[in-house]
């Protein structure tokens, strides 16, 4: 029988099943963060049950850690966050589990430093108390969100309850128009579908475009997946990827790589493997995206007006327009390119790794963030940090007149001291746009990096196209 990659995921780590949808599933790499593993644990220690594998955990700091420089753990002003950060390296001491603390050369968001290392190979089972462990799939891994109670299961038993889900291919065609992103297709992806379309889904991206993206631009793809319903997201592993892990500090080394490699390259949807669903999306329709409302899904080409909320078909939509439209501040038929911004982010687990900097750098060069906009760029490690200070790129964003700050989730969410007020409009690279995500009354527009680095410099969303060498003036 044909099986696409994600069946062929399941079977491989399926210890028992349970009934027709539900099995077992054996889980080779767990990733805890301070922020969503202290009940788990606090429940692990009640039932006075150990972690079963603790070399198969990792942790990290990343939510709630300022990404301002500090010494130590007492100067950070949020008392809350830095108990849970303590309360992590307490966690991990007693049951010796590997621990990125905030001081640790390896800091950095989970969904960067986990791939940085190494850690995620193809066909493993990763999963992670945050929605955009999706990101795994760029190694062709089988990555998901998992919630307190699982998080607690899988540290006393290194295996969940799991519910399989259906087959999806999204399959991209036609030549990558000049200076396309990855996050633009994964963007136009969840603009085509809505904020649900996926939703029961494993969703595997294919196509062209796809296999010719950089694994950092994968990663971006699988990473935002999840805004369309995607509880799973993948990509089949080749060359590209391979390379990538050679000499990563977790990845397999002398004898033992060629032996991976060659298993690696198996983890392939059969070639006349069936899916539930079907979709197409043609590149060269895609212009840069830009979201305009309160969820990714509120999204179009910044070529393209903001909609009108009559021409919705569904009511459901037509409302949620009409809510969108009244928090973005924004009227029918505005002009994209005309809404002036007052704030620029650039990091998150979706968009900041020495790729995504890159981007921004060469936008950036030469040039100065519009008065009246303030910006800030958080690179997604410190090892990413370094790398971008060996290249000079953190002159460019300082001179440009962005702050240079140290690792975290930081604006990505109003979950640490990086919170915008009320009001606020902020060009981000991040994945979520709703209410309130970067601050109560804050309004979010997502876009690449480039983007986010073309708005800071125009005081207003613009096509960063405009800004590359060689683009009419």
């Amino acid at each position: 029988m044909t099986r696409t990659l994600y069946d062929k995921l399941c079977d491989s780590h399926t210890v028992r099943k349970i009934d027709d949808n539900r099995l077992l599933l054996y889980v080779d790499l767990h990733i805890m963060n301070e922020y969503t593993s202290p009940q788990a644990f606090a429940g692990l220690h009640a039932a006075g049950r150990p972690v079963w594998r603790p070399e198969a955990h990792l942790a990290v700091v990343d939510h709630v850690n300022p990404t301002r420089a500090i010494a130590s753990l007492d100067e950070m002003t949020d008392n809350d966050a830095r108990l849970q950060i303590e309360n992590l390296g307490r966690n991990c001491a007693r049951h010796g589990i590997e621990l990125f603390d905030l001081f640790d050369r390896r800091q950095g968001i989970e969904h960067v430093v986990v791939p940085e290392n190494g850690f995620a190979h193809p066909g493993k089972v990763i999963a992670c108390g945050d929605s955009h462990t999706t990101t795994y799939g760029a190694f062709g891994a089988l990555g998901f969100g998992i919630g307190t109670s699982e998080i607690e299961h899988v540290l006393a038993t290194q295996t969940l309850v799991y519910t399989k889900l259906r087959n999806m291919r999204v399959t991209f065609t036609g030549e990558m128009p000049p200076g396309l992103t990855a996050k633009d297709l994964v963007m136009a992806f969840i603009a085509k579908v809505g904020v649900s379309g996926a939703v029961g889904h494993a969703v595997e991206f294919a196509g062209a475009p796809v296999n010719l993206l950089s694994v950092e631009g994968r990663m971006t793809m699988c990473n935002m997946a999840v805004e369309g319903g995607a509880r799973v997201a993948l990509i089949a592993p080749d060359a590209t990827v391979f390379r990538y892990l050679q000499g990563r500090p977790r990845a397999p080394k002398g004898r033992d790589w060629d032996t991976a490699k060659q298993e690696w390259a198996s983890w392939q949807s059969d070639p006349d493997a069936n899916f539930d669903i079907d979709i197409d999306i043609d590149v060269a329709a895609i212009a840069p995206q830009v979201s305009w409302g309160t969820s990714p899904h509120q999204t179009c080409g910044i070529d393209g007006e903001v909609p009108a909320p009559e021409h919705a078909n569904d009511p459901m939509e037509r409302a949620a327009q009409e809510r969108a439209l009244e928090y973005m501040g924004l009227e029918p038929g505005q002009p994209l390119g005309a809404i002036e911004i007052s704030h620029a982010f650039i990091g998150s687990c979706t968009n900041s790794r020495m790729e995504d900097l890159r981007a921004a750098a060469e936008v950036l060069k030469g040039r100065k963030v519009s008065a009246g906009v303030s910006a800030i760029i958080v690179p997604g490690s410190l090892a990413v940090r370094r790398q971008a200070e060996a290249e000079g790129l953190d002159r460019v964003f300082i001179e440009a007149g962005y702050e240079w700050r140290n690792s975290g989730c930081s604006m990505c969410l109003a979950m640490n001291d990086d919170i915008l007020d009320a009001g606020a409009r902020c060009a981000s690279s991040t994945n979520r746009n709703f209410e309130g995500r970067q601050g109560t009354g804050a309004r979010t527009h997502l876009m690449s990096p480039a983007m986010v680095a073309a708005a800071s410099v125009a005081g207003h969303l613009v096509d960063y196209r405009e800004f590359l060498p060689g683009a009419q003036t």
